[in-house]
């Protein structure tokens, strides 16, 4: 998967990822799980924007796609830039999968007010209100999938994907979508390198996308992490970070921050070496810091 940087537009001035749809997306994107209020929104994105985030990364369930939108809407003036050059996802919520998939996508793009999603993802493989095990919830993915489609060839939303999907979940969409996703975003940090669904999403070119990449702030206190940090004059985010966007993998580290958000942005002016990865690697215990969705029918 290549991490160049070479198509024009002026998000192309971070290192980015190509996915299968021909777009960029850059490798460093703004979380904003949590960010709560219209005051707090657009201070991260001032302070993102600023450090050269082009990327943000919103949810239904976040309840701040509004602010979201509004913050950018009001903000990209400000820097020269316009809607083309920074790169949005949202996400369906749960309780919207299946038959309200299409009204959730839509209230989405409302919210947002940017005329076009980047990137729209089914959020949880599960259903809201039903149990895990519930063998509607493979029937209602695919419905939703199937309005998330509509609406991509409609141009409403550039490209479409998932999130929080096991290899399972992958393999069963990739056998019965029309259009494949484009992405999978996921919980991903050295202490869960998911090697086989990195492996699943190789082999069917689905950009693989980081989140929690610090373990909910638990792997900062990691002394491995900390060893690594001192020896490269870094902080031990910035290390996480790196460890990530050095595979390829994008990351999307949030925080309401503004020193923080700067701080998270440096990740392209150094290299971990490769021992320096292998022992942050060797981590790998296969601990998950958040929702596990493997028993989701």
């Amino acid at each position: 998967m290549s991490s160049s940087s070479s198509s024009s537009s002026s998000s192309s001035s971070s290192p980015s990822v190509l996915l299968n749809t021909g777009v960029r997306m850059p490798l460093l994107g703004l979380g904003t799980y949590k960010l709560g209020g219209a005051e707090d929104v657009h201070r991260a994105v001032d302070a993102a924007l600023a450090a050269g985030y082009r990327s943000f990364d919103t949810a239904a369930v976040y309840r701040n796609e509004a602010d979201l939108g509004r913050a950018l809407r009001e903000l990209l003036p400000k820097y020269g830039l316009t809607r083309e050059d920074v790169f949005i996802t949202s996400k369906l919520g749960p309780k919207d999968q299946g038959e309200r998939a299409m009204e959730g996508a839509l209230c989405s793009l409302s919210e947002l007010d940017l005329g076009y999603i980047d990137l729209y993802l089914i959020h949880w493989p599960g259903t809201q209100g039903l149990v895990v095990a519930d063998q509607r919830n493979p029937g209602n993915r695919a419905q939703s999938w199937a309005a998330l489609e509509e609406l991509h060839a409609q141009g409403k939303l550039k490209a479409i994907g998932v999130s929080n999907y096991t290899p399972a979940h992958m393999r069963e969409l990739m056998q019965s979508c029309k259009v494949p996703p484009a992405l999978l975003q996921v919980e991903f940090h050295p202490r869960l390198c998911q090697a086989e669904l990195r492996s699943v999403c190789d082999e069917h070119s689905v950009c693989f996308q980081a989140f929690s990449s610090l373990g909910k702030g638990e792997l900062v206190t990691d002394p491995v992490v900390m060893e690594v940090a001192q020896e490269c004059g870094r902080t031990p985010a910035q290390v996480l970070l790196r460890w990530a966007v050095q595979q390829g993998v994008p990351v999307l580290p949030k925080s309401s921050r503004p020193g923080r958000v700067e701080e998270n942005a440096r990740l392209f002016d150094f290299t971990l070496s490769d021992s320096d990865m292998d022992r942050l690697s060797a981590l790998d215990c296969g601990h998950k810091y958040c929702w596990d969705a493997s028993e989701v029918a």
